[in-house]
């Protein structure tokens, strides 16, 4: 099973990379995936990862403290309304099809939405 977790692994840290780049494709939960995944099969990377200046962050935020971002968190939900809107406008789903998409996304804004935007006792932003 190392083998199968290296592996996925070294696939989700690609499109976790490819996910910088490419608007629609997330990042962070690929990276967490490969978080995960090294840290059943390979020490050495998981410790790259979670030390990454660019990639780090995130996972240690999400590990630490359950913290999701600020504008990651905001991006996330632009994005879920986004694809709703599309698949719903542009494919055509059937009634049901529309109610079970809305539900699954709604579900998931909130998640998002009741994710701490940092961690407990941090200090907030100043307001300039």
């Amino acid at each position: 099973m190392r083998g199968v977790f290296f592996v996925a692994g070294l696939v989700a840290v690609v499109a976790g990379v490819v996910g910088i780049f490419v608007p629609l494709l997330p990042t962070t939960p690929f990276l967490l995936l490969a978080a995960y995944c090294f840290s059943r099969s390979s020490p050495r990377l998981h410790g790259w990862l979670l030390a990454h200046p660019r990639l780090g962050p995130p996972i240690r935020d999400w590990q630490s403290h359950g913290v999701i971002r600020p504008r990651a968190k905001a991006l996330a939900l632009i994005l879920i309304t986004a694809c709703a809107a599309w698949l719903i406008v542009v494919h055509g789903t059937s009634a049901c099809g529309r109610i079970a998409l809305i539900a699954g996304y709604a579900l998931l804004a909130a998640f998002l939405a009741t994710r701490p935007s940092r961690p407990p006792n941090a200090t907030p932003p100043r307001s300039s």
